[in-house]
């Protein structure tokens, strides 16, 4: 796995991007199945549910790595399989969804890369939204190193 992170200079936009050693197809799964996202994303177990179609909604209660836990919901605004979701993220007291997408890149049989890129408001939920995708990506990761025996 090889990782690159890039904050844009101009905005309040991050791209996260790394390369796994498992197929494009095992990294849509992960990400768009309940069962395998509550796994790896650290959300409680039966919290997730997903419609995974354009309008589809979602969610999950998510737990802070101090064990707090807080609901999230949204909907998928953009679904091409096994290419690129795109997901609004509802936040209490604004109008419109955070909007973060995350696209594929099948690299060859065995590899594929993984970018999620969302521009937000300010620096501090730029900061903020990074370390979560951070963390969503380490989980990410190691879920899939594990199922792939690793």
């Amino acid at each position: 796995m090889s990782a690159k992170e890039t904050t844009a200079a101009n905005g309040f936009t991050y791209t996260l991007s790394r390369t796994l050693d498992v197929p494009a197809a095992s990294v849509w799964r992960a990400w768009s199945t309940a069962e395998q996202y509550a796994q790896w994303a650290n959300a409680v177990a039966g919290s997730v549910e997903m419609d995974v179609q354009p309008g589809g909604s979602w969610k999950a209660t998510m737990v802070t790595p101090d064990g707090g836990q807080f609901p999230l919901t949204g909907s998928y605004l953009e679904v091409a399989e096994y290419r690129r979701l795109v997901i609004g993220m509802d936040v209490p007291g604004k109008a419109e969804p955070a909007v973060m997408a995350m696209e594929l890149d099948e690299q060859d049989d065995h590899h594929a890369q993984i970018v999620v890129t969302q521009t937000c408001d300010t620096a501090e939920e730029r900061d903020m939204a990074k370390q979560g995708s951070t963390m969503l990506l380490d989980g990410l990761s190691a879920f899939l190193a594990e199922q792939a025996g690793e």
